[in-house]
């Protein structure tokens, strides 16, 4: 069975209908958002003489949606123009032009007999072979296709995204006893391939996989607080990155969700988990919270509230905001040293204070609980991992949790505790498996070990055959005669180590190779150069070694220029100053959808010396096309890029603001960029890639640094950049232009780059841009002076 999917209508645009709306969109599927007609007039619209009859009034829900969607921080919007794909609509007045829709996605409020109404007029105007889905959060998705046609049963599951929809990868697909199996296959494909979502199949029970834990999970967690006399500023010290958790921990992420949202998760699971009710059962001080309207970020009061510079947390006992406090327990500070994550999970759970006894109270009955209910709610051990860790931003899920911290012994003191463990966890030691994950490979589901489910176009770098490396990288060999130089050095800095890299791969790939792929798989693809290293260097007044560096990087960025096999990058996420300039002058980009990218050296008082400001500028020329070219229109653009330190918060801003090509790739999916990195590599192999012919550059000349420096000067005369602002702009100017030259005339690469490097360093001697040096390394921030 074959679907296609090209339209989509979504019914719903409240805060999730909008947000999945809005994810359609990024990838470029035009979607109808329909909502409910408005039962009164505004103040606004009868100021404009409008009636509920009017098309404005009975869209207002919808339209209203929209305009949020564009002002929504995180944006959920890759690019504001995706905003032009959305038509609104009601459900009255164009339910029926779902019809050409070939995916209709239920939004409504979580009440099952308002689901199934909505779902009664789908199934009477959508198109036969259309998916039909709820995105529900744990209501049940068998129940709603009751008394539904066959069709659309066959054609219907619950598609549960997680908010917000553009940034979280979870994406749970519950299949009902009825769904054709051919849907749910797709459904999956659909949903890594072209949303770039982390699919798990979960059982038609309440909340689902993700919620069920997570919320089991909070709960405990709130009861030992109350158990141990923990403030909500301690537990949440303690159940964030110290245990692999995010640093939002337990109540600044329950204030991100908000206590009226997670209320009704809770309520949910008290209706049909009548046995686990006296769980899910909300202390009275989170009711008097909820009924007080705390109910988090969304109302400026939760479980934390900022009152002018300070952050204060609410103290359960007193009822009062009160100064956040942390937990200082001994075993806290020693385990904060510990990187091991099994070492550090395992020393402080079996640390004898407050911590240790807390954290091991809410680990030891999350492992139970989820043990306890493996087969009810997920096919296997693995889907439970991959949700917590996608859905809920886990660094490790339950069962690699219960792995670090050592089956036999944490069973042993769960008995002795007094707890009762699942048989099936017993028979596992009793048979001397004592690993959920035995290997990368293989994983224990209940009865004996099994491959684990393998995305095929994800590729792990640690499984690539290495060919040389030295401290800052290493050359891997991809297969297929593609070779990969992945990054050494810390953070992922750019160091002589990984320029001598570049330099070496480039050479390697040009005599044994068909293609290069620069990337990784870290938190960030590159924040840059070793910007401690350089700060060092310029205290000392080293500008021979400085002077070494830039020179090292410039031959670096050639080299990926002029390598005669095809050089594609992959950038993703944070790829900032060097690492920037490390994409700009490849054969290729295969982009992450969520790659925050830009020329960031001016916040830091430089400017971009590894080529940034000259193939920037190339980019923007060649995007011109050749015909009449306005080289200071170009020029302008380059210099106002850089100058703002314009940093792009997704691939498609990146192609607007020049950094990434219109013939560029762009993966939604991460997990498949170094995959895809490979095939525009080979691919470009196979039409027999030619490197770029060296040829001259026309600048803007005298005419484009005059007009470049007086729109600096405007900014400077208005307070908005300072002098040594002022001075980085001079210097930008110079370089982008050309310098004192005549309109037009064509210059060389090196001489760009030498004017870089000579900005580069008289730069980096100045005071005021080594005091923002610092600055940044101390604070993380740009100091402006």
């Amino acid at each position: 069975m074959n679907f296609q999917i090209r339209k989509v209508a979504v019914l719903g645009s409240g805060v999730m209908g909008a947000g999945i709306a809005a994810l359609l969109t990024n990838v470029g599927i035009p979607v109808r958002l329909l909502d409910m007609v408005p039962q009164s007039i505004t103040k606004d619209e009868q100021d404009r003489d409008l009636s509920l009859a009017h098309k404005e009034v009975r869209n207002r829900f919808a339209a209203q949606s929209l305009v949020k969607l564009k002002r929504q921080k995180p944006a959920p919007l890759t690019s504001l123009k995706n905003v032009t794909l959305i038509e609104i609509g009601n459900f009255e007045d164009d339910i029926h032009r779902i019809a050409d829709c070939d995916w209709v996605i239920e939004a409504v409020v979580e009440n099952l007999p308002i689901k199934k109404q909505i779902l009664s007029q789908v199934d009477q105007f959508r198109k036969p072979n259309s998916i039909i889905s709820s995105n529900t959060s744990g209501i049940s998705v068998n129940a709603m296709v009751e008394d539904r046609t066959a069709d659309f049963c066959a054609h219907f599951l619950g598609t549960h995204f997680f908010n917000p929809p553009r940034y979280l990868k979870l994406l749970e697909l519950i299949p009902t006893a009825t769904t054709n199996p051919a849907v749910t296959q797709f459904m999956q494909s659909f949903g890594e391939d072209v949303l770039g979502k982390g699919i798990v199949i979960a059982k038609d029970t309440p909340n689902f996989i993700g919620n069920r834990i997570g919320t089991y999970g909070m709960m405990l967690t709130i009861q030992q607080m109350l158990e141990s006399n923990l403030t909500i500023g301690e537990v949440d010290s303690l159940t964030g990155k110290l245990i692999g958790r995010p640093k939002s921990a337990t109540f600044r992420t329950l204030d991100v969700v908000g206590l009226d949202t997670f209320s009704f998760v809770l309520q949910n699971l008290l209706e049909h988990l009548p046995d686990e009710r006296a769980m899910f059962i909300q202390p009275a001080f989170m009711q008097e919270m909820l009924v007080d309207g705390k109910i988090g970020s969304k109302a400026g009061r939760g479980f934390y509230k900022k009152q002018g510079g300070e952050i204060l947390e609410w103290d359960w006992q007193s009822g009062l905001y009160v100064a956040t406090k942390t937990c200082d327990c001994p075993s806290v500070k020693l385990a904060k040293q510990e990187k091991d994550f099994a070492k550090r999970i395992r020393n402080i759970v079996a640390a004898e204070d407050q911590a240790g006894r807390f954290l091991w109270s809410i680990l030891s009955g999350l492992l139970l609980y989820t043990a306890n209910h493996v087969n009810e709610i997920a096919d296997d051990i693995v889907a439970i991992d991959r949700a917590m860790k996608w859905g809920f931003g886990w660094e490790y899920g339950v069962f690699e949790i219960w792995d670090a911290l050592g089956l036999q012994d944490s069973v042993a003191r769960m008995e002795e505790e007094g707890h009762k463990v699942p048989e099936w966890i017993k028979d596992m030691i009793h048979n001397g498996q004592f690993q959920f994950y035995q290997d990368d490979e293989h994983y224990f589901p209940t009865k004996g070990y099994l491959p684990t489910p393998k995305d095929a176009k994800q590729i792990d770098v640690d499984d690539l055959t290495v060919i040389f490396e030295n401290n800052g990288g290493r050359l891997l060999d991809m297969g297929d005669g593609i070779a990969m130089l992945d990054f050494c050095s810390p953070n992922n800095a750019i160091g002589i180590d990984f320029m001598d890299m570049i330099v070496r791969s480039a050479q390697e790939v040009d005599s044994n190779y068909r293609g290069l792929v620069i990337g990784n798989q870290s938190n960030n693809f590159c924040v840059g150069a070793n910007l401690a290293l350089m700060l060092l260097a310029a205290q000392d007044e080293d500008s021979y070694e400085i002077d070494r560096m830039i020179h090292k990087f410039q031959q670096a960025t050639m080299a990926i220029k002029y390598c005669a096999k095809p050089v594609v990058t992959a950038p993703y996420q944070m790829t900032l100053g060097g690492g920037a300039e490390l994409c700009l002058p490849a054969a290729y980009r295969q982009v992450s959808s969520e790659t925050y990218i830009g020329l960031v050296e001016v916040g830091v008082g430089l400017i971009p010396a590894g080529g940034g400001c000259k193939e920037l500028y190339c980019k923007n020329l060649s995007a011109a096309g050749s015909e009449n070219v306005d080289y200071l229109k170009i020029a302008t653009r380059t210099f106002e890029t850089i100058a703002l330190a314009k940093v792009s918060a997704s691939a498609a801003e990146a192609h607007e603001n020049g950094y990434v090509s219109p013939s560029d790739g762009v993966s939604m999916n991460q997990d498949h960029l170094l995959y895809h990195a490979k095939k525009a590599a080979l691919f470009l192999a196979d039409k027999g890639y030619q490197a770029p012919v060296r040829s001259l550059i026309p600048v803007a000349g005298e005419t484009g640094f005059a007009a470049m420096l007086m729109s600096a000067k405007m900014m400077h005369t208005a307070g908005h950049i300072s002098d040594h602002d002022y001075l980085i702009a001079e210097k930008l100017a110079t370089i982008i232009s050309g310098g004192q030259l005549p309109y037009g005339t064509g210059v060389s690469e090196q001489y760009l780059l030498d004017l870089e490097r000579k900005a580069f360093l008289e730069l980096i001697m100045e005071p005021k841009t080594q005091a923002r040096m610092q600055h940044m390394l101390l604070t993380k921030k740009p100091l402006r002076n």
